[in-house]
């Protein structure tokens, strides 16, 4: 069997490869093949990854015909998956919710496609979990972003010339994501709180150290879906927890927003007019920017100084810390093809009935199989 990974788009500096994961393959009984240049923007150029055993292809095309699994970190346009086998496998964080017509390309095109996104959220998929390899990464580098701009530092020191008082952080959204951003915070020192709807994560926010600022009401009992998100909350509750951030964000120095609703756009959590009650150079960064934003005026891509708060846009911020999120990712993915290989045959041997096959499996037999993605385009 062959595994093969092409270049992403210029604006991606993650792989779907790493030299770990090339010999893991290989126990498998998979031979690796990779684009020429594909990770070297994560820190692994051609000859780190021959060096672990795998093949180094000139010829994307050539390659991609004789793959029987394609994986990738972006999804790839139709026009890139030509000549690939019927039925050979496409694996990936194929952003499922976001173009129904590229997903009727991918099943006209004949492949299988495995959407990481649709990962179930139990005990044995774990580690196949990328949403959660990359969120934690991501809310790393957002305060590390955050940091660079601040043109103060982030812990209280005590000097001779004076004190220095600490960085306030606010954290928006405690899942994966939120909860890094407040270690990453509370080890550089700063003052930090978080908020979330879900009752659930207090614990967890303060077992890092952080103030939870709560906006309890009855509707937070039910404001956790079955895989752990958030739901969407009412216009009540909304009106609540603006009230609540207008009394806070004046003495907050970085806000960081995770919220994000899977299909559905992100939430705004803070407007303009909430902005612009902080102080001049204070940093926000928008972690939702890609899927619309949490914060009014974030641009995707860019950094906004709006009325001397600057608002970071940064749509790809677990690229900021290429290599590690790659080597995460590339695990990801042998842990997810492990129990889909049959080593003795050296074949796929796929139990199409298993939850993690079924929920992550998008198109097959030229058609988009999955439920979610059927029911929401009715």
């Amino acid at each position: 069997m062959k595994f093969f990974v092409p270049q992403e788009p210029a604006s991606e500096s993650r792989t779907a490869i790493s030299p770990d994961a090339v010999k893991r393959l290989a126990g498998l009984g998979i031979e690796t093949v990779v684009e020429s240049g594909a990770g070297l923007a994560a820190g692994m150029p051609d000859a780190v990854l021959a060096d672990a055993g795998a093949t180094i292809a000139g010829a994307a095309a050539a390659a991609r015909a004789e793959a029987d699994i394609v994986a990738v970190v972006r999804p790839p346009e139709p026009e890139a998956l030509a000549g690939m086998k019927p039925g050979a496998l496409l694996v990936g964080l194929l952003s499922p919710y976001a173009d129904h017509a590229r997903l009727q390309a991918y099943a006209e095109a004949g492949v299988t496609a495995f959407a990481f996104e649709f990962i179930p959220r139990i005990s044995r998929a774990q580690g196949m979990d990328a949403l959660s390899s990359q969120a934690n990464l991501a809310g790393y580098a957002a305060v590390l972003q955050a940091a660079a701009r601040f043109g103060r530092g982030f812990p209280m020191m005590v000097t001779a010339a004076g004190t220095v008082a600490p960085a306030r952080v606010l954290v928006l959204g405690a899942g994966v994501a939120g909860l890094q951003a407040i270690a990453t915070a509370r080890r550089l020192g700063a003052v930090v709180s978080a908020m979330d709807v879900r009752p659930a994560a207090k614990e967890q926010v303060e077992s890092l150290g952080a103030t939870f600022v709560d906006v309890t009401t009855m509707e937070t009992r039910s404001a956790e879906t079955q895989g752990g998100y958030a739901r969407e909350m009412s216009s009540d509750y909304r009106v609540r927890q603006a009230e609540k951030l207008m009394e806070v964000l004046p003495r907050t120095d970085i806000v960081i927003t995770t919220a994000l609703i899977p299909g559905r756009p992100a939430p705004l959590l803070l407007s303009t007019e909430m902005v612009e009650t902080m102080r001049a150079g204070s940093i926000v960064v928008d972690m939702a920017v890609e899927q619309g934003g949490n914060v009014q005026p974030s641009v995707a891509g860019e950094t906004v100084n709006h009325k001397g708060v600057l608002i970071v846009g940064d749509p790809n911020l677990p690229g900021r810390v290429a290599t590690d999120a790659s080597a995460l990712y590339a695990r990801n993915i042998v842990n997810f093809l492990t129990p889909l290989v049959d080593k003795d045959a050296g074949a796929l041997k796929i139990d199409w009935e298993d939850e993690i096959v079924s929920s992550a499996l998008i198109c097959r037999d030229g058609a988009i199989t999955n439920p979610v993605l059927l029911e929401k385009k009715e």
